[in-house]
């Protein structure tokens, strides 16, 4: 169903007061049953009808947020960070009497993969399109980029959140996550970064230690594990996308390979035969590389499979604290479905074109009876889903407040 009947003022009014777990979210982004700053705080922007912008408000509790989001209606709704001073009084804080500053000091470490960044290599749909074959793409990104964080930066509140339509976000809550600096979250995303997104492939991946032009540097360790991944979904890959099977596509593989001779070789063979399948292709490749035995040309096949395969991150979205993200379980307005969580564990399952739009939704609603809610809805899965990641925070927020008592009472000692 297109976008504009999904997403009326009248449907979203329903789902807003309706479905949209409120209470949910509050305790989420404030760690805490009881208001702090971390929410009072935070920065909400709202989007209108007529694309009307509206930024920097701040609420006092989930009730203060619904009743404003009920009024104004909006088609979606961003979060921020958490300022020095409410942001509704920012102009009080940056005055020069006042002594304050207004500044973000935490802010949830955020990621944004969008499937437009795969046109390069997805041949199953283009532009805005998606489906359950290019997910895999999306899949693959979720469990390389879910493991580094873990296994690299010992982050463990990570949220997955289905975009609504293209893409995912990941918002990662832990505290040390939520403090890192516009500087450290840039150094994280650099350590992340292996290939820019985008339609453009002949860039090659440049990750390897130094080395001589026979001799490569080796993959470093914290890139093993994405490239056992890749490794995984190679094959299904190329026989489910074919990249390889159109002239631009081997002719993009070929930028790949460092060897000029093999080049010249499959060059001629592939214009003289262009029907071969990719995989084909890819297992002659391969023979020319092995018969080579050079350590550079064996190399560029790991790094051809991480080109193809390896996550594609919107770099700007995470280097700042300032930036705006879109909230979870929002709708989004062209698809009407609602940005849902998605499982990590799970990811290769996700179907996005099974995500329940918001129609459907308000229709499980009236089917359900007077005084129904989301808990009625196929909207329940989802929303338990955040609310048992909800208590993985809070139950760190108690052992630091345990281990910081403690460590008070020994120095009291």
């Amino acid at each position: 169903m297109s976008g504009s009947a999904e997403t009326s003022p009248e449907v979203m009014l329903q789902f807003y007061r309706m479905l949209y777990p409120f209470k949910s979210i509050f305790t989420w982004l404030n760690q805490e049953h009881t208001p702090r700053d971390l929410f009072t705080n935070r920065e909400f922007a709202f989007t209108l009808q007529g694309d009307v912008y509206l930024r920097y408000n701040c609420f006092s509790n989930a009730e203060e947020l619904k009743k404003q989001v009920c009024a104004l209606n909006p088609t979606r709704f961003e979060i921020g960070p958490m300022y020095s001073s409410r942001p509704s009084e920012r102009k009080l804080a940056r005055s020069v009497k006042s002594g304050k500053l207004f500044t973000p000091l935490k802010r949830e470490l955020v990621f944004d993969i969008d499937m437009t960044d795969y046109d390069g290599v997805r041949t199953c749909c283009t532009s805005a399109g998606i489906c359950k074959r290019c997910w895999a793409f999306i899949a693959n990104a979720v469990r390389v980029l879910d493991s580094a964080l873990r296994t690299q930066f010992g982050y463990h509140q990570l949220l997955w959140v289905y975009s609504g339509r293209r893409g995912i976000h990941l918002w990662v809550s832990d505290d040390e996550a939520m403090g890192l600096t516009d500087e450290l979250r840039r150094a994280v995303v650099g350590a992340l970064t292996v290939i820019e997104g985008g339609k453009e492939m002949a860039k090659k991946v440049n990750v390897r230690g130094i080395g001589t032009k026979s001799h490569p540097g080796d993959l470093p360790p914290s890139l093993w594990h994405a490239r056992d991944e890749g490794e995984k979904m190679w094959r299904p890959l190329l026989d489910d996308q074919e990249c390889f099977l159109s002239e631009d596509g081997w002719r993009t593989l070929l930028k790949l390979v460092p060897d000029k001779k093999i080049v010249e070789t499959l060059e001629k063979r592939w214009e003289k035969q262009p029907g071969i399948k990719s995989s084909k292709k890819w297992k002659e490749l391969n023979a020319e590389v092995e018969g080579t035995g050079v350590a550079r040309n064996l190399a560029a096949l790991d790094d051809i499979v991480l080109q193809y395969t390896y996550p594609r991150l919107d770099a700007e979205v995470s280097k700042h604290r300032n930036h705006l993200l879109k909230a979870p379980f929002c709708v989004h307005p062209k698809t009407g479905r609602v940005c849902v969580p998605v499982d990590p564990n799970h990811v290769e399952n996700f179907d996005p074109n099974t995500v329940p739009t918001v129609m459907q939704l308000l229709q499980e609603l009236d089917k359900a009876g007077e005084g129904a809610n989301w808990e009625h809805t196929s909207l329940k899965p989802y929303v338990d889903m955040l609310d048992r990641h909800v208590v993985g925070i809070l139950d760190d927020v108690r052992r630091r407040e345990r281990a910081r008592a403690a460590l008070q009472h020994d120095l009291n000692w």
